[in-house]
């Protein structure tokens, strides 16, 4: 069962970054993949999340067309998305273990907590990593790094709150993956 949630989670992931992305000035795509990456980590946990999202990256490394406009391979690790593509597996452990804990402790408001786990992955882990990457790649200083960055911001509140209903969603769909019920995911 886990393969199979790891295998259809990072098929999420790979269908989200295939919707044509939003080119910005620093050659990083506004795209919808960090929507997934998120709700991977919230509904799968911390290994299973980590393990589709690092599954996901691998194949797009491995040459499968995956990546945002259809790229893969080694090559895509010279571009300025590096950074939040190599930010995923970690991003999606870190939510999914930020949900288990918070979750197995708050039973009221899980929207707001799931919305405050994403926001914060995202803010802490993924735009860190995506701000180093464009630095490295694509030459900026940090503070013109940065000012790059910060046009994801809205963009990022609004998918956060997407993952957020999504995860709510399936929560209550299937009760037995909340973290802190009997034989949630591990």
């Amino acid at each position: 069962m886990d393969l199979s949630y790891i295998a259809v989670f990072a098929a999420l992931i790979a269908a989200f970054s295939l919707i044509p992305g939003i080119p910005l000035a620093a050659g990083v795509p506004v795209t919808l993949q960090t929507l997934a990456v998120i709700l991977t980590g919230m509904v799968l946990g911390p290994a299973r999340g980590g393990a589709a999202a690092g599954l996901y990256v691998l194949a797009g490394l491995a040459g499968l067309p995956v990546f945002s406009g259809f790229s893969s391979g080694i090559g895509v690790l010279a571009g300025p998305s590096a950074g939040f593509l190599l930010a995923f597996p970690l991003a999606a452990l870190v939510a999914g273990l930020l949900v288990r804990v918070l979750l197995a402790r708050i039973r009221r408001a899980r929207f707001a907590v799931l919305f405050a786990v994403g926001l914060g992955t995202s803010l802490f882990i993924l735009h860190p990593l995506g701000i180093a990457g464009v630095m490295l790649n694509a030459k900026l200083s940090f503070p013109a790094a940065l000012a790059a960055d910060m046009a994801f911001w809205p963009g990022d509140v609004i998918k956060n709150l997407a993952a957020a209903a999504a995860a709510v969603s399936v929560f209550a769909a299937f009760p037995r993956l909340v973290p802190g019920t009997r034989n949630a995911h591990r």
